[in-house]
């Protein structure tokens, strides 16, 4: 199968797009470039790769998120491949606005199934479309930032370039916290 690629200097490091000639299917960081190839030859085999400039416009439209167009990323068309469940995840992500997080469990009960946030998050972590499909905007149930397969740090500036202010998260987990201590607290005097 043949694609096109371009890579993207950005201020979280080297972006990666990768199109067939009607879709995005990959967009990955550069440092994770093995990741992205395997991927894509679990889905198509044999690949070719030949570089080009802005296919299908993808890599203008990545430009301008980074400077703040967070809705220039809505239509672009991709095939990210997957299973049907996976599918299903990752079209309930693009539906997620800029700034905005939901823990897993939040997004499992979304695509009403709230007792599968273990597979939601293994779905997020196979996500072949990074940033335009963006597994970046789900946390922890405790409001933590966890599992991004571009690394924490990305996670951390995506949030924070869509106006997602980390310190509110840091707030609403230690209010989860004292929930959690609180209904234990209950529980245990109960026994005394």
């Amino acid at each position: 199968m043949e694609f096109q690629f371009d890579k993207i200097d950005s201020q979280i490091g080297q972006i990666l797009v990768v199109c067939d000639q009607k879709q995005l299917c990959a967009l990955d960081y550069s440092d994770y470039e093995d990741r992205m190839s395997a991927l894509l030859k679990g889905r198509y085999g044999k690949i070719s790769l030949t570089e080009a400039t802005n296919p299908l416009g993808v890599s203008d439209r990545i430009r301008a998120y980074l400077t703040g167009d967070y809705s220039c990323l809505d239509d672009i068309p991709i095939n990210p491949g997957g299973a049907p469940f996976q599918q299903k995840v990752w079209a309930a992500l693009r539906t997620i606005p800029s700034g905005v997080v939901l823990s897993y469990g939040e997004l499992a009960a979304k695509i009403g199934q709230p007792s599968a946030y273990r597979a939601v998050g293994m779905a997020n972590s196979r996500n072949p479309i990074a940033i335009v499909i963006p597994c970046h905007r789900v946390i922890g149930a405790n409001a933590s930032l966890i599992g991004y397969a571009g690394g924490l740090e990305r996670k951390r500036w995506l949030l924070q370039h869509e106006g997602v202010v980390l310190e509110q998260l840091a707030k609403r987990q230690k209010s989860a916290i004292s929930r959690q201590q609180s209904v234990v607290g209950k529980q245990l005097s109960m026994f005394s």
